[in-house]
């Protein structure tokens, strides 16, 4: 039976560091009180000056995962793009890639699942491999959030916390009787609390879509959040869909060498520890390097703990687990061939 092994990954965000020094001077906020909320200290953001848009970002990590399987472009079967902040309002970023990559006939997909789109870009992943419609896929988390954030003293909440940049991850179809690739995966969504983190405009639903009476830097153009109900929406959930992971693969959390979660705030990712009683070394951290790249998050993380040697080796298991805007959440456990 064909399992679906990730063969590389690759990285890349852009050179401009902004620290939460730098962010004081522009908006009302503080490094410590920053770092004491969300626990990031710096993030990365493209060059204002510029044009870069997300699959500007995810082409060069693509191009070292690519690189790192020893593929070219030309060998995959399938692409998907999972961002929230797609270049242009359409066509999506997974066919802009495409093109970067030198393509003119492979298929493309954008997902647009926020926070837990490499999740739900992983499982899809599988789902073609095992249904033997692709065998090499290109999976790419890519953000550029700082064009679209408020970075006045109103929009300091939600400004602080997010960076730009990219994760790729190359996906392989391989033979094996090993128990080896995705063990389980559980995904979940409810749009009855999309209002708790979003951006209303613009809006296809309104027939201008962007209403006269509205100034260009009304709050609706940019991000808002209800911190509280997402943290706590988080340590409720996030749990749940991990034991749920878990028993569909039938193994026990002491199995899981390590938990890679989404990078949003490092307080919600260490409750989730002290919920599951495990060891600091147990769950994966650098939302204090890069901020929270929402789709670009878990694969970027994926990439450094790889490259830390803190997993990778055969049978190694990792569980991803997330939540975020829609609100989506979920959780996947795989193993190492």
């Amino acid at each position: 039976m064909k399992k679906s092994i990730i063969k590389s990954t690759g990285m890349f965000v852009p050179p401009n560091l902004i620290t939460n020094h730098d962010l004081e001077k522009i908006i009302d906020t503080s490094h410590e009180w920053i770092v004491q909320r969300t626990g990031i200290e710096q993030r990365y953001w493209i060059d204002p000056k510029g044009t870069t848009g997300a699959s500007d970002l995810g082409f060069e990590a693509s191009k070292m995962a690519l690189e790192n399987a020893g593929w070219a472009a030309q060998d995959l079967d399938f692409i998907i793009f999972a961002t929230l902040s797609p270049d242009i309002m359409f066509p999506g970023s997974g066919c802009l890639l495409q093109a970067k990559l030198g393509l003119d006939s492979t298929p493309a997909l954008d997902i647009r699942q926020q926070c837990t789109g490499f999740l739900y870009g992983l499982a899809t992943a599988d789902a073609y491999i095992k249904s033997g419609l692709a065998n090499k896929i290109l999976l790419v988390g890519g953000e550029v959030h700082s064009s679209g954030l408020d970075k006045t003293t109103r929009g300091r909440d939600v400004t602080v916390i997010f960076g730009d940049g990219a994760a790729a991850v190359c996906i392989e179809g391989v033979e094996t009787k090993k128990s080896a690739g995705l063990l389980s995966s559980s995904l979940h969504a409810d749009g009855n609390l999309a209002d708790a983190l979003m951006t209303e405009l613009p809006a296809s639903r309104l027939q201008c879509r962007f209403p006269k009476d509205i100034p260009v830097d009304d709050p609706r153009y940019f991000p808002v959040m209800d911190g509280p109900a997402i943290f706590k929406k988080a340590v409720r959930f996030l749990p749940k869909v991990i034991n749920e992971s878990l028993k569909k693969a039938q193994i026990d959390l002491d199995e899981i060498d390590l938990i890679i979660p989404h990078q949003a705030n490092m307080r919600i990712n260490q409750a989730l520890g002290q919920f599951l009683k495990l060891d600091d070394n147990k769950i994966f951290h650098n939302i204090q390097k890069y901020g929270n790249t929402t789709a670009a998050s878990i694969p970027i993380a994926l990439h450094e703990a790889m490259e830390q040697g803190r997993i990778g080796k055969s049978g190694d298991v990792v569980l991803f687990a997330g939540l975020g805007a829609g609100l989506t959440w979920g959780s996947i456990i795989y193993k190492f061939l």
